[in-house]
């Protein structure tokens, strides 16, 4: 009999896993997949760290969650600064004074203030309603128009007047030459790959891979006095009040014969006829590791979900978020079961928030 069955070997249910291991519980981690490590699984290619499915920058302002990390892996100092490609123009991203010299050709913050002042009080928003509206109360038109409009309605399926304005509520926009996407003081990449570094984490937890919970719950419950799960919590209930609304991810990874193919780890596309969001170089993440004549990217393409494929993003409208009450509530009635991570919990989370909340749920 084990403590503790966790339902789930990526980041969260390894967090918890080793918390509880240090307290003195046993515990055992199951995973349908063949390898651990979830959506931050990296592979080598080339002798280059390969983020399997999209990319993946540790960053956080919490320093006893980068404390913690740094337990299990050496980080390097890696910082995103990525580029936006539209009709063939590129652009620094965030949105700061780079990408605004380049769009109007001005030179002061003043000016970018007044181009933006003036595009926001034409377009005539009181309190944003929808993703559009909000996106042109914080950056104006053109910005919206060429950077924002495009890539939002590929990502997530729908017209920007469809979604909700909490989307993009915490977009970066700055008023400096800095292309710091997170602007967090503590971020970077594990130099030996994510991969080992939940390995460690999971160092002393048994880990049986290939076991699907939801095929095989009844043995499995009767492993554990307590059962951690980190899957949807809809597929839990088995839809039983509908499913929940996600957005998936199709990657495109490819070995090129080149030292260096677009010059930065990331470059989204923002024009709403070319089918991909983005291209990862993953050789840009880790410096000068890798084969120096080859180069390995991917292509992401964002799709439909439906039950049975990954689901990447948690569609967080008001009808969803209503369902995901109805089936938080039911939760509640599982005494033997806690909910935890980005699927348990519906909802986006970045790396360092799902640690954190991963050492709070383990106590």
């Amino acid at each position: 009999m084990y403590d503790y069955l966790i339902v789930g070997a990526g980041l969260y249910g390894a967090v918890f896993a080793g918390r509880k291991r240090e307290q003195g519980c046993r515990c055992l981690v199951i995973d349908r997949r063949d390898h651990i490590a979830g959506n931050i699984y990296s592979e080598q290619v080339e002798g280059i760290e390969v983020h399997r499915y999209g990319p993946h920058i540790f960053h956080t302002d919490r320093k006893n969650v980068w404390d913690y990390v740094n337990r299990f892996a050496e980080f390097n100092h890696f910082i995103y600064a990525p580029v936006a490609c539209c009709r063939g123009e590129l652009y620094n991203l965030p949105f700061n004074m780079n990408t605004f010299v380049h769009m109007w050709n001005i030179r002061t913050p003043a000016q970018a203030y007044e181009m933006i002042r003036r595009q926001i009080e034409e377009a005539g928003i009181g309190q944003p309603e929808n993703l559009e509206e909000q996106a042109i109360s914080l950056v104006g038109r053109d910005v919206y128009e060429k950077l924002i409009k495009g890539y939002t309605e590929k990502q997530w399926g729908r017209p920007c007047r469809e979604l909700p304005a909490s989307i993009i509520k915490r977009l970066p926009v700055r008023m400096t030459f800095d292309n710091n996407y997170f602007n967090h003081p503590y971020q970077g990449i594990p130099k030996e790959g994510y991969t080992e570094m939940i390995r460690r984490m999971l160092k002393g937890t048994e880990v049986r891979l290939g076991i699907d919970f939801r095929k095989e719950r009844e043995a499995c419950s009767r492993l554990a006095k307590h059962v951690v799960y980190t899957g949807p919590i809809d597929e839990y209930f088995d839809y039983r009040l509908g499913n929940l609304q996600y957005r998936s991810l199709h990657f495109e990874t490819e070995v090129l014969d080149l030292p260096n193919y677009q010059g930065v780890a990331g470059m989204n596309f923002t024009d709403g006829d070319v089918p991909y969001t983005r291209i990862i170089e993953h050789k840009h993440f880790l410096f000068g590791a890798g084969n120096p004549e080859k180069t390995v990217i991917t292509r992401e393409y964002p799709k439909v979900w439906s039950p049975g494929e990954e689901p990447y993003y948690p569609l967080g409208d008001a009808e969803n978020l209503a369902l995901y009450r109805r089936y938080r509530e039911m939760a509640q009635g599982e005494r033997k079961v806690q909910f935890g991570g980005r699927l348990g919990t519906y909802r986006y989370m970045d790396m360092d928030q799902v640690v954190a909340q991963a050492m709070e749920d383990a106590g």
